[in-house]
């Protein structure tokens, strides 16, 4: 642990909502919204339409095009704060980090902070994202209470959840960008307090962690202490770790991961043993700020990949270095020279599959899916994310209909989500993307589904029966009637 003096995060907040952030202004958005739609129209029919981006965060990596792309560099701000309804209106190509250092300043943060800075809040709507306090605020786009809409017709709409457009606010998320590209979001926001105090709670047992799991979500309490954030990392079979949080106004010291210590090996160091049985620890400590992005600084762990957690190379990697999205374009450059497949073959190593996937099942099947991991994988660590729905089932739902039908979790059931990202041998004989295989067959058996911003490998059948294909159509009918952008399965799986 690196100590530091504590520091301070302002409550403070006018009464009325203030611009923030690069690029913002109504009248500036309005002028952005109506030339991105006249160069929408102006493309040629049957063209490709991308949009101009300067970072990802998916891992479905295509070969550069050369087709024009749209410029959405204009929808890159925060538009205007509410501090006190505690509302932002949030252009859609905005950062997570450009949006927290806008909120904190008001003593506020966005429900739901996805772990990368560099993910943006129409990426985690239209896709999915979630993170610690998923397990009590949901998914991002559960605290959207408005989205401007450039749909695949061309023309911008305003959805809600109860207006004329409330099919396509219920099923933009999980679309991937194949029905239409926000421009601006209206969302909730919750207030903060200047530190984050951690306690790590050691289990020896799958089964055991998840009880723990479960109880903990239901009561958001733990020994007598409010949880306000619950994620966890499993090192192995028999060494599991839940991270439990809490908002607090105090700290005696604050530690700092940004340097030459790394988060998650301070896990172990810090945890109480026994589950948290036995008397607890000091814990640790950090600024609000440094916990949101406590796991984008080593892309969790990835960042050993690179080197960059070697005592004898990690005080010479620039801090302004140690980000998720340098690590990613190292991977991309990776998977464009084809250097690490090379290299395993000139060195007589085994050749390896990429595996980097999200996945969710019930709470109830989180210790199922850990042994068959650990079994048919042995990839670790992995991490561990609880998620339960913030959105109430709606009136009129049929029986079997969902929320958010792209991606239809359940109601009032707490989910775990398994995140593992890297590289794993494989044996000759094995079948194409095998380990994937695998594990999408394993979350199907048990009832769960994965995200899609990664490699997927099922047959058009298997896929819309998982992400609900009637759904879908009926959305793209009404939205993309001529299909100017591409269908879900092309994108996510096919990887047009």
């Amino acid at each position: 642990m690196t100590p530091r003096q504590p520091g301070t995060t302002s409550n403070s907040g006018s009464r009325s909502k203030q611009p923030a952030g690069r690029g913002t202004g109504l009248a500036e958005h309005i002028a952005a919204v109506q030339r991105l739609s006249r160069e929408y129209r102006a493309l040629p029919e049957g063209a490709p339409v991308r949009l101009a981006k300067p970072t990802s965060n998916l891992f479905r990596f295509r070969e550069p095009s050369s087709a024009p792309a749209l410029d959405v560099s204009a929808f890159s701000g925060v538009i205007s704060i509410d501090p006190v309804e505690r509302l932002a209106d949030v252009g859609g190509m905005t950062t997570y980090e450009e949006l927290v250092a806008a909120t904190l300043p008001h003593g506020l943060m966005p429900m739901v902070v996805p772990q990368l800075r560099t993910i943006t809040l129409g990426g985690a709507v239209t896709g999915l994202g979630i993170e610690s306090s998923s397990f009590r605020n949901g998914l991002p786009h559960e605290s959207v209470q408005e989205m401007e809409i450039l749909t695949g017709s061309g023309e911008v709409v305003t959805a809600t959840r109860d207006n004329e457009h409330s099919d396509l606010f219920h099923g933009f998320p999980n679309s991937y960008g194949t029905l239409g590209y926000s421009l601006r979001l209206r969302i909730e926001l919750e207030p903060v307090s200047p530190y984050v105090h951690l306690r790590h709670l050691r289990f020896h047992d799958a089964a055991e962690a998840m009880d723990a799991l479960a109880r903990i979500c239901a009561d958001a309490v733990h020994d007598g202490q409010p949880v306000d954030f619950v994620d966890g990392v499993a090192f192995g079979p028999d060494e599991l770790y839940l991270s439990l949080a809490r908002f607090t106004d105090q700290a005696p010291w604050t530690s700092d991961y940004t340097g030459n210590d790394v988060y998650y090996r301070s896990i172990p160091r810090y945890a109480d043993p026994a589950g948290g049985s036995a008397p607890a620890g000091p814990g640790d400590y950090l600024t609000v700020h440094d916990y949101l992005w406590r796991w984008d600084t080593d892309w969790f762990w990835c960042s050993r990949a690179f080197g960059t957690q070697n005592p004898l190379v990690r005080p010479l990697w620039p801090r302004a270095l140690k980000r998720s999205d340098v690590y990613r374009r190292l991977v991309a450059w990776d998977r464009r020279t084809d250097f690490s497949r090379l290299l395993n073959h000139y060195r007589g190593r085994p050749q390896q599959e990429p595996l980097i996937q999200d996945i969710e099942v019930g709470v109830e099947h989180g210790a199922e899916f850990l042994d068959f991991y650990h079994d048919r994988i042995g990839m670790t660590p992995l991490w561990m994310c609880p998620i339960r729905l913030r959105e109430p089932r709606r009136k009129g739902l049929a029986e079997g209909e969902h929320v958010w039908p792209l991606y239809p979790l359940e109601n009032d059931r707490l989910y775990v989500n398994f995140g593992f990202w890297g590289l794993v041998d494989m044996q000759p004989g094995q079948r194409r993307a095998h380990h994937n295989r695998s594990v999408e067959e394993e979350v199907t058996r048990l009832g769960g589904h994965k995200s899609l911003y990664s490699d997927s490998f099922y047959t058009e059948d298997e896929f819309w029966d998982l992400y609900n294909g009637t759904a879908y159509d009926a959305l793209k009918r009404a939205y993309d009637p001529e299909g100017r952008l591409l269908d879900l399965y092309a994108k996510c799986v096919r990887n047009r």
